[in-house]
């Protein structure tokens, strides 16, 4: 193969840094907004891209700018070839202290209740790491530049994230702390007879509740209010708006301080049920090697659990019940 022939199998960066921002935006004039280059400029770009590999890469009508199938085939690759190259100039920056800066995202009530009462110990252990937080969105995009590692709540399946099981899998019944009359709840039958308020991404939860308690036949497990924040929904219960669901790690401290009560404390599992959810730890397999994001992990999954709360063994991703661990 000649010099001639090597060269052409290696396109020039800025015109595949044009191609991908042209395929991520679906559009010329976002990706020239995104690049801080003319419209021109970029659409000139991606043409000698196209020149270069002999290849149409976009279909191109008044209406609208589409991949080609050869474009398909071939935006997948340049776009995993660009995140490697990022991640290992990320990886060559902060190699010398295992420090820089992580970008994370998260659930906002995970981070409230959960994670930002951790996050002096880590400061502490790890001074040279410094965690800028980028605002959550509910369905992840690996492929953000600006995001290098997120704390998702699911069953542990995102394609093209490695996930690391944190915390949440216990599940409390809570309920508000007057111990009146029309809050007498002896029994798991008793609850019946309360408002039951649910949260949208586990619609399922009273289902898996009065399955584990032995009341299926009592309890209408689409019935009441939703919420989507657990947050709002343990105000909810101090308000006394009704019975509500969340995983204990979120509530511990509202359970400690006396704010809501667990009313079937007695029963099994106190009067919860073990989930196939949680909150995990998830990133990129290009991130990987990044060291800032090695520290925060290995931090992060050392985490002691709140006093009070019950250790459980991680959920399996596609399991059923999960068991209790010895501690």
């Amino acid at each position: 193969m000649t010099m001639s022939s090597l060269r052409r199998l290696s396109p020039p960066l800025h015109l595949l840094r044009a191609f991908s921002m042209v395929t991520r935006f679906g559009s010329v004039s976002r990706a020239a907004e995104a690049l801080h280059l003319t419209q021109s400029a970029v659409s000139k770009q991606v043409k000698e891209l196209e020149g270069w590999v002999g290849v149409p890469l976009f279909e191109r009508s008044r209406k609208r700018l589409a991949l080609t199938p050869a474009g398909e085939r071939y935006e997948k690759a340049v776009r995993a070839v660009l995140a490697q190259l990022e991640a290992a100039t990320l990886e060559l920056i902060t190699s010398d202290d295992g420090g820089g800066a992580l970008h994370l995202s998260s659930l906002p009530t995970f981070a409230a209740k959960w994670l930002i009462p951790r996050l002096p110990q880590f400061q502490q252990q790890h001074p040279q790491v410094t965690l800028h937080f980028v605002p959550y969105v509910h369905s992840y995009d690996f492929e953000r530049p600006e995001l290098d590692c997120s704390i998702l709540f699911g069953e542990g399946h995102w394609p093209g994230a490695h996930a690391h099981y944190i915390t949440g899998n216990e599940v409390a019944l809570i309920a508000p702390r007057t111990r009146v009359a029309d809050w007498t709840i002896d029994t798991p039958g008793d609850v019946a007879h309360h408002t039951l308020m649910r949260h949208v991404t586990v619609p399922e939860a009273w289902l898996r509740w009065s399955e584990t308690h032995g009341v299926e036949s009592l309890i209408d497990p689409l019935a009441g209010p939703q919420f989507d924040q657990f947050q709002t929904m343990i105000r909810a219960v101090m308000a006394g708006m009704g019975l509500a669901l969340v995983p204990r790690c979120l509530v511990q401290d509202e359970i400690t301080a006396g704010l809501v009560r667990e009313p079937l404390a007695d029963h099994p599992l106190r009067g919860g049920f073990r989930s196939d959810m949680g909150y995990w730890f998830c990133y990129p397999e290009g991130r990987t090697q990044l060291q800032a994001l090695q520290c925060f992990r290995q931090w992060l999954l050392a985490c002691d659990s709140p006093g009070g709360e019950t250790v459980l063994s991680p959920p399996t991703p596609g399991a059923g019940p999960i068991a209790l661990a010895p501690r």
